[in-house]
């Protein structure tokens, strides 16, 4: 079943990835590699789901890229699943909450996924962006700001 799925996923990660990097980044999902058995000859396939990440200097380990980076990379591949998901059930997506994601991003990284949300926004009956940036919650025009007073948290509706 996941041999089935998975060219659906990696395309559809890939697509929203090149979106959130500008093209520079791309993900790849291999289910089999070869055995670490000490003869040539007798190496086998073994069952794995390795996710493979790449970049313009080439494939490398996840744990290398930057925090930013990394986040795309998460952001897209969990965004592909519940595309698919919904597509397969049937059923529209209706929330999608990024929680406090930007605070990795550099400036073109924020501005690549306020984009792909705003992108995307009709496929959700609601977005919800967590964030204490300031340029981060301008972005969006409809806001619930929570401050601090000294009689505690109180909540703003912004439109």
């Amino acid at each position: 079943m996941i041999e089935n799925i998975l060219p659906q996923l990696e395309a559809e990660t890939n697509r929203i990835l090149a979106r959130l990097s500008a093209n520079q980044l791309h993900v790849q999902f291999v289910t089999q590699k070869a055995s670490r058995s000490s003869g040539k000859a007798s190496r086998k396939l073994i069952d794995t789901l390795d996710i493979l990440i790449a970049d313009t200097r080439g494939t490398r380990a996840y744990e290398t890229y930057s925090g930013g980076e990394a986040f795309r990379v998460n952001f897209a591949i969990r965004l592909a699943m519940a595309r698919l998901l919904a597509q397969r059930s049937g059923t529209p997506l209706q929330m999608l909450i990024v929680d406090e994601g930007f605070g990795t991003q550099d400036q073109e990284g924020c501005d690549r996924l306020i984009a792909a949300i705003q992108g995307i926004a009709s496929e959700f009956a609601c977005i919800l962006a967590v964030s204490h940036i300031p340029y981060i919650k301008e972005a969006f025009q409809t806001r619930i700001e929570v401050r601090k007073t000294e009689n505690g948290s109180q909540i703003y509706l912004s439109f």
